[in-house]
């Protein structure tokens, strides 16, 4: 913990340090540009009346100006990236302390249908969404939900070694998540897909020529115009079938650069993620084919993203009222222009998409990296195809603050049930929920909050939190059994690991013993793996007839009229129950 933070304080004193010079340079920079305005009125005045000399004096001071006015706003943009990456470390260093509750919580991915989510904490305030994610983009936020969601069982030492490599990539982890994190854009990757994918041409290809042939016959005219050897009226005449034959298109142009104007912004900055993406070499697999899926032999992603970027700007233009009118009037600017972006978006309109997932991949894969990083002492779990399922050493839960978590070992094996007991409040859904969790990150290639592990990769599904539904007009008892309804259906298709806290509460004692024990014979039956957590004692006799059912439980004591708990988990039947106490130490009964 300690060299964490020294090595978020470190950055952040650097990055701080950095900003400093900038500032100073920037505050140069403003002064360079106001002592070129003053020498340019003042040669101005001094040249007035010398026509070559004042035009002269205007031409070098527009280009001084807008190379002076390029390295302001790259200054601008190092002054923003800097301040990105100090707020990235102070994040850090709070996060450290367990203060993460500003942080997005991913609420908008909350679905209380899902297999796990809703029952695990998966998202929403103090979630391990909210504790975990330090994406930058949306489609980054999107792809790291879904891969939390997704059970997916494939390639997880793919992920574990992807991870393992960006976690001892810190600084390059944090450069890519600044870019992203200065990513201002109105329109979606989605949309912006959607309209390549979509797109009509309406250019014809001959064009191209047709414009080149244009500009030299204008340049030529106003050249002979210029020498006097050619008329004036020449010269109207090409503005006025130049401008005629680019108004032919106009609405279509208009169009054109309407959705150009749209997604500009986002070439442009999605070229530098390109590009840092490209400059970093990987070792690991996954991140290997993610990086040359923007890398192809023959050019690279990033130059192809910037020369779109140019050509949608050079399209921009056309807003500059005397622009457009001599541009398309002598060189048919629109249509050339409109011509280069149809070609681009032939060429390589299809390879966008991919372009932009490597992007959102990257994006979702750092917050992983960094929360290896985070946790040098949590153990990759060890892949097994064996008669284990799940065995950590030392396991707890990683929202626990590690000086007040109680570490507990877990061993469950191919087709054991585990029937869980315990007093209230003494460590049986944060048991439940630890396992859970573990299963969760293990599939995503994360390391688990535990000594060492070995894991047998296996789906996630989970019966905790059910409610009723007013508007559905739904009972509570019936929520509950249209989730066990689910549950016994899905183990008929694929292996789950289920996970089940206090089932059929919402009935009587009689009828919840009877019903629980036929539900765990029939999870049996089909050959599952799980945990069922339970307040109901008789439930554990079931383990006296079936050799894959375990009992364990949490316990508590009193002491000197307090309860204690030592939420350690253990084989056996609980013996001590706590609501009575509770009740009376809490003067609701005497």
């Amino acid at each position: 913990m300690d060299n964490l933070k020294t090595f978020y304080k470190h950055r952040v004193d650097l990055h701080s340090g950095l900003l400093g010079q900038v500032k100073r340079q920037l505050a140069l920079s403003s002064t360079i540009r106001l002592i070129v305005f003053i020498v340019a009125a003042s040669l101005t005045y001094l040249f007035f009346g010398d026509t070559k000399l004042v035009l002269g004096t205007v031409i070098v001071t527009i280009g001084l100006f807008l190379f002076l006015v390029s390295k302001h706003t790259d200054l601008q943009y190092r002054r923003d990236k800097l301040l990105a990456l100090i707020k990235i470390n102070e994040t850090e260093l709070k996060v450290l302390e367990r203060n993460f509750h500003h942080l997005p919580d991913g609420s908008e991915y909350k679905d209380p249908t899902h297999f796990f989510a809703q029952d695990i904490d998966l998202f929403g305030k103090g979630s391990f969404y909210q504790y975990s994610n330090r994406t930058a983009l949306l489609q980054g936020s999107d792809l790291l939900a879904e891969m939390l969601l997704s059970n997916n069982l494939a390639n997880i030492a793919g992920k574990q070694k992807a991870v393992v490599e960006l976690s001892k990539l810190p600084d390059w982890r944090q450069e890519f998540s600044a870019i992203a994190i200065l990513v201002k854009t109105d329109t979606t990757t989605k949309t912006i897909v959607s309209w390549l994918s979509g797109y009509k041409a309406y250019v014809p290809r001959a064009m191209r020529f047709v414009s080149y042939a244009f500009s030299l016959v204008s340049l030529i005219l106003i050249g002979g115009y210029l020498r006097g050897l050619l008329p004036g009226f020449l010269i109207f005449i090409i503005l006025l079938a130049g401008l005629l034959l680019s108004g032919f298109y106009l609405k279509s142009t208009s169009k054109l650069a309407s959705d150009a104007n749209r997604v500009q912004s986002t070439f442009q900055q999605y070229q530098k993620l390109i590009l840092k993406i490209e400059e970093q070499e990987f070792t690991s697999d996954l991140l290997r084919e993610k990086r040359n899926s923007v890398v192809s032999q023959k050019e690279l992603a990033s130059k192809i993203l910037k020369e779109f970027s140019e050509i949608l700007a050079a399209l921009d233009q056309r807003n500059n009222m005397f622009f457009a009118l001599l541009g398309n009037g002598f060189f048919l600017w629109d249509l050339l222009q409109a011509y280069r972006i149809e070609r681009w978006i032939g060429q390589h309109g299809p390879k966008v998409e991919q372009w932009f997932n490597a992007i959102a991949f990257f994006d979702a894969f750092n917050s992983l990296g960094n929360f290896a990083h985070n946790h040098p002492n949590y153990s990759y779990p060890k892949l097994v195809e064996n008669e284990v399922i799940l065995k950590s050493v030392k396991a707890s839960h990683p929202l626990l603050d590690p000086k007040k978590a109680v570490p507990n070992d877990i061993t469950i094996l191919k087709e054991q049930f585990f029937i869980v007991t315990g007093a209230n409040m003494a460590g049986k859904s944060t048991f439940l929920r630890t396992v859970s969790l573990q299963i969760v990150m293990a599939n995503i290639g994360l390391p688990l909050c535990a000594t060492a592990a070995e894991y047998s990769p296996i789906k996630l599904i989970t019966s905790m939190r059910t409610t009723d539904s007013l508007t559905d007009d739904e009972s509570y008892f019936f929520s509950e059994l249209k989730r066990l309804k689910f549950i016994v259906d899905e183990i008929q298709n694929d292996k789950y690991f289920i996970v089940l806290d206090e089932i059929l509460k919402g009935t009587n004692s009689m009828d919840k013993a009877i019903g629980s024990r036929k539900f765990v014979e029939k999870l049996v039956a089909s050959k599952s793996t799980g945990i069922i957590a339970t307040h109901d004692l008789s439930l554990c006799e079931v383990s006296e007839e079936l050799p894959q059912v375990k009992n364990y439980y949490f316990d508590a004591e009193i002491f000197n009229n307090e309860l204690n708990f030592d939420y350690t988990f253990k084989t056996g039947v609980c013996k001590n129950m706590n609501a009575s106490f509770l009740l009376k130490k809490m003067e609701i009964v005497e």
